[in-house]
């Protein structure tokens, strides 16, 4: 495999822990050591700014895709190696996970949840097998995992569904699992 592409969803603010932030620091840290590629969503703002300074800062690849309607708000990152400006979400969505090997999901809000979802659904109609990453950091995702369980319980999923994510507590954790799906 040539360099790896780690598409990375997470939050447009900090959220009200710092451990998010540094996570994400962290994160950026360990794509740009490793030579793995950011793909996330070109904001420069929560700690999806955060990912992408951090990667930046340690001289890591940055593919930043954001929806023209965004570049103002979410603060459009110019400076990245490369930044595609899409016509919506849908296009952006698919231009991230089209650019990438892996899929994480750092904390954050709506936005997350809906990328996490549909990525998670694409995967359980056979449409990728890329692998998916919760970064479960202070347990932030685990009313989400609750969540998942209790749609099985209720007959709405079958339990393999949960086959398809990896649940790790920190981009420690993360970077292990990571090296395990390279190899």
């Amino acid at each position: 495999m040539q360099q790896p592409s780690i598409c990375v969803f997470c939050g447009a603010r900090l959220g009200k822990s710092a451990t998010y932030q540094a996570e994400a620091v962290k994160l950026g840290g360990i794509l740009a050591a490793r030579n793995w590629r950011l793909v996330y969503g070109a904001g420069d703002i929560g700690i999806m700014g955060a990912v992408a300074n951090a990667t930046q800062a340690h001289g890591g690849d940055t593919f930043g895709v954001i929806p023209d309607h965004l570049v103002k708000w979410e603060v459009g990152k110019t400076d990245l190696t490369r930044y595609v400006v899409t016509e919506n979400m849908h296009e952006r969505k698919k231009v991230m996970f089209m650019n990438s090997d892996a899929i994480v999901v750092l904390p954050g809000g709506a936005g997350s949840l809906d990328e996490f979802f549909e990525v998670l659904t694409w995967r359980q109609l056979g449409l990728h097998e890329k692998p998916i990453f919760l970064v479960n950091v202070e347990g932030y995702w685990s009313p989400l995992t609750a969540l998942m369980d209790h749609v099985i319980a209720q007959g709405f999923a079958d339990a393999s569904i949960l086959e398809f994510i990896q649940v790790v507590d920190d981009v420690d954790a993360l970077e292990a699992a990571l090296l395990r799906s390279f190899s």
